[in-house]
């Protein structure tokens, strides 16, 4: 009989293994501590939202919704859709629990996407990120873009720009709008055939990557020469925290950012040492009409986002983020084929140590082999004549051919005692 074709991982999705998998523990622990010092709590929220709360959030015309978005019907036939974003379902959680603002919380979270799978970005990625509902003091935009700026410093990223826009209020952007969508007839055969053919959305232009149409948007009228005063001020707040924390920034007319939800300010992180148009690590702004939208009571927000896939990349670029994972503090090699290898690594671990084990009926050899496999600092040598003399041999791994024999009672103690001689920190 012929074996079935393997199943792989589908298209555009990747499987991270141990040890890189420790990579992106550290990763997370790291941003939740960056985070944590600010007030900031983390919130869970299913992988699965109605596709209404997105087609309000992100836009019904957004290529996001219309294009990459994966959509599913249940038994029941209401439209669900796999998260693409992390900031919508957040807003809903909200809308639907009303927590005291303001409300700031971080999130860990796969996004889907149905798009063209390249170098950091798969079609299932994966976001850390903030959000906080409640306020639209420019002081805490200063404060999330500080955060932001903090971890990638904690990372040890050190080409990173930050580019930053206002997108205006609902105002003084319709009043861009118009103006933007005139230049752009005026240029609409130079545009690429999928915007010259769609100027209704104008905005989207600005966000096109395309040579051709990044020429004429270079001399296209800037959103920040539209704001009124009210959010002129907002913008030089901003601008000006962002400088009182040393935190160097410069100004892109062109940042729409792609979602409709965006008001006011915008920012987006780019690692310098990543060449290519995708060089975006992170970035978000203001949604301060979402709420609103998504069925809740006028509240501000404003958050950002972070590609856990994309930032590794960049790491790997600066050679900075080099993680390896911790060696266990002992495996056991029981010889005897008793109960114990299984009672030894019961009562290490309750005492605190990182204990594993060979299985089976192993050689000593076999064993040994393991121990050093696994990067244990010792190796617990159970023999008939230990067994019987309630005494194990310690060998340490680090020291080829250094062991003694130890009572049972006395390994833990042991064990702290050889890590403490080899310099090294012990957990138990």
């Amino acid at each position: 009989m012929s074996q079935p074709a393997p199943v792989r991982a589908v298209k555009g999705m990747k499987d991270v293994l141990w040890p890189e998998s420790y990579r992106w523990e550290v990763f997370v622990e790291i941003f939740a501590r960056t985070v944590q010092r600010a007030g900031y709590g983390l919130v869970l929220s299913p992988l699965v939202e109605e596709v209404r709360l997105f087609q309000r959030g992100i836009g019904d015309h957004s290529e996001v919704v219309t294009k990459e978005m994966y959509e599913l019907s249940d038994r029941d036939g209401r439209r669900l859709a796999l998260r693409p974003e992390g900031t919508a379902p957040v807003v809903r959680v909200f809308v639907e629990h009303r927590p005291t603002v303001p409300w700031k919380v971080w999130y860990a979270t796969p996004a889907f996407r149905y798009e063209r799978p390249q170098a950091g970005r798969y079609r299932e990625h994966h976001q850390v990120g903030v959000e906080v509902i409640g306020s639209d003091d420019p002081d805490l935009d200063v404060e999330v873009v500080a955060l932001a700026d903090s971890f990638y410093k904690e990372l040890g990223l050190g080409h990173v720009a930050l580019a930053v826009n206002s997108m205006g209020c609902g105002a003084c952007r319709a009043i861009y709008v118009d103006a933007l969508r005139a230049y752009l007839i005026d240029h609409r055969d130079e545009l690429r055939d999928e915007h010259a053919q769609r100027l209704d959305r104008p905005l989207r232009v600005l966000d096109c990557k395309d040579p051709a149409c990044r020429a004429v948007t270079e001399k296209a009228p800037r959103l920040i020469d539209f704001l009124d005063e009210d959010c002129k001020e907002h913008f030089e707040r901003f601008t000006q925290g962002l400088s009182a924390l040393g935190i160097e920034h410069h100004l892109d007319p062109r940042l729409v950012r792609g979602f409709d939800y965006y008001t006011r300010t915008t920012f987006e992180f780019a690692a310098t040492e990543l060449h290519s148009a995708q060089n975006a690590i992170g970035g978000g702004g203001r949604y301060d009409a979402l709420v609103e939208q998504v069925g809740g009571p006028a509240e501000p927000g404003i958050g950002f986002a972070i590609g856990i896939e994309r930032v590794l990349l960049a790491c790997d670029a600066e050679g900075c983020f080099e993680v390896s994972p911790p060696g266990l503090d002992a495996f056991v090699v029981d010889l005897t084929g008793g109960a114990a290898a299984r009672d030894i690594c019961h009562e290490l671990r309750q005492a605190g140590a990182s204990v594993d084990r060979a299985f089976g009926n192993r050689s000593l050899r076999a064993g040994l082999r393991l121990a050093h496999r696994s990067g244990a600092r010792a190796a617990i040598i159970v023999g008939a004549d230990e067994l019987q003399a309630g005494e194990v041999t310690l060998r340490d791994l680090r020291s080829e051919g250094s062991q003694e024999r130890v009572p049972r009672s006395e390994l833990a103690r042991a064990l702290v005692a050889l890590a403490q001689r080899s310099g090294e920190h012990p957990r138990s």
